[in-house]
């Protein structure tokens, strides 16, 4: 409490004291009352004169902030939210009628994950080297700032084209990409950015920083978004199939379809992918990339996850009773799976309802989940391995520099990414790339598995390269559960 509020209660304290002495007394108090008020009064207001008038210590304790009556974020250092809107108004006034200017707003996921797994402490090193990053991609001229949480911003002044202001967003993805090493750790941080241009997105700082957060709620993960008009249409689209999904788990809406995967020795069946798809009565058959990162980011992928762990053992456990030849029946999780709590017990449910052997389980993540393995991470894995739970990594090889996951986590399968298998009869590097890939898993006692595999050339050449599995429409698109079971029944052995 300061010492002008101290003085405050003193007096105010003296004055009921007046009072209820007087009323102890059995005088009448309203023979008093305006006096002591008065009285009351002036003391509280002579003391809070005396206070002002007094010069602070100048002592590095008691001294003013470097930062006393300015707008910045108390982490970082850099600017708030304040000092954003008054810098993009002076920006948008330089502009003129026929300058340019933009705001970047930019959002990092993974930080929440961070914090949790590391600690507050780290956390915020981190934002101060999000924010030296920021500050050393931009021009001198631009400005940084932090409204908060983990969304930073960038005013870009003197713009000669609107092109500038997406090089400048592509300019800031490719440092964000970047693995930052805080206390001895290496992460990353995935970023979206939306763009708000002046005057086409808007005429005023407070309609530019709208927009182009509302562009940024549009770009995808390591992308950027410039605001436009159809933005709302597609916010309206997006409301109404979060709403949609919200549904249809208990409206049986999703289906499952199974794409198999081939021994490249045997050609034979070892597996099955089950593959999500969306019956939705308003948009029709949605593909998992339509709805699934709506899903992910309001949380409904864990209720949706579970279903699909769920149908996809009974499914498997299902075709093993009806006298099929047993594979193993591979299932998708999502980051947002991984990272709550609760995984390795919906896959027991999942497994003991199906009444299935977890030997028969594949779990695929991708490969940045297991990009910064932790306690609870590892711990999870591990349970899942000793349960039996074959774990692969999807998409392998799309962009990280770490591979010391390989090491820390119970990882069985490889699955290199479509992309690669797509040029690698033609382009040297993928091939190389895929060499390298194959190599190393055989080096590590991994299997591997190419994705997208579509004419014999591509076969060819993963038979080379010694690939154990393959998938893709060179031998089956995804089928409904009926065909996928008379393809099974056929027990048919390709020509590899």
């Amino acid at each position: 409490m300061s010492l002008r509020h101290i003085v405050a209660t003193i007096a105010f304290s003296a004055v009921a004291g007046v009072f209820v002495g007087l009323a102890a007394s059995g005088r009448v108090v309203y023979d008093y009352l305006i006096p002591a008020v008065v009285a009351g009064l002036a003391v509280m207001v002579a003391f809070s004169y005396a206070l002002r008038a007094r010069p602070l210590p100048e002592t590095p304790e008691a001294g003013p902030s470097p930062l006393e009556g300015q707008d910045h974020d108390p982490v970082t250092l850099l600017p708030g939210r304040q000092s954003l809107f008054r810098r993009l108004n002076e920006a948008v006034e330089e502009a003129g009628r026929e300058g340019l200017a933009a705001v970047l707003f930019l959002r990092l996921d993974r930080l929440k994950l961070i914090n949790d797994t590391f600690g507050e402490a780290v956390g915020d090193n981190l934002l101060r080297a999000v924010a030296e990053r920021l500050q050393s991609t931009l021009r001198k001229t631009d400005m940084v700032a932090r409204p908060g949480g983990n969304e930073f911003t960038a005013v870009l002044p003197g713009l000669h084209t609107e092109g500038d202001a997406a090089v400048v967003a592509e300019k800031v993805l490719s440092a964000m990409k970047t693995a930052f090493y805080i206390e001895g750790k290496e992460m990353f941080l995935n970023t979206a950015i939306g763009i708000g241009i002046y005057p086409a997105c808007g005429r005023d700082a407070v309609t530019l920083i709208k927009n182009a957060y509302t562009a940024m709620g549009h770009a995808g993960e390591n992308a950027y978004r410039v605001y436009s008009p159809s933005l709302q249409v597609e916010g309206l689209r997006r409301m109404t199939m979060e709403n949609g999904l919200r549904k249809a788990v208990e409206r049986k809406e999703f289906v499952l379809h199974y794409q198999p995967q081939i021994d490249l020795v045997t050609g034979l069946i070892t597996g099955m992918e089950a593959l999500i798809r969306w019956r939705s009565p308003d948009f029709g058959l949605l593909q998992p990339n339509d709805f699934i990162p709506i899903s992910e980011e309001s949380g409904l992928i864990i209720p949706i996850g579970e279903w699909v762990l769920k149908t996809a053992c009974r499914q498997n456990r299902a075709w093993q009773e009806a006298g099929l030849r047993s594979i193993r029946m591979a299932v998708n999780i999502s980051a947002r799976q991984f990272r709550e709590a609760g995984l390795l017990e919906a896959v027991k449910r999942a497994l003991d309802e199906a009444g299935m052997d977890p030997h028969f389980l594949e779990l695929e993540l991708t490969e940045s989940i297991v990009l910064q393995p932790d306690e609870r991470a590892l711990g999870t894995l591990s349970s899942l391995k000793e349960l039996g739970v074959l774990i692969s990594i999807d998409d392998f090889g799309t962009g990280y520099s770490s591979l010391s996951y390989l090491k820390n986590f119970p990882v069985g399968k490889l699955k290199i990414v479509g992309s690669f298998v797509a040029s690698l009869a033609m382009d040297p590097t993928d091939s190389a790339i895929a060499n390298a890939i194959i190599s190393m898993a055989r080096a590590l006692s991994l299997r591997t598995i190419a994705e997208g595999v579509e004419t014999e050339e591509q076969l060819k050449a993963l038979r080379a390269l010694g690939c154990a599995e393959a998938q893709g429409y060179l031998f089956s698109r995804p089928l409904p559960a009926k065909e996928a079971e008379a393809l099974l029944a056929e027990d048919r052995r390709w020509a590899v």
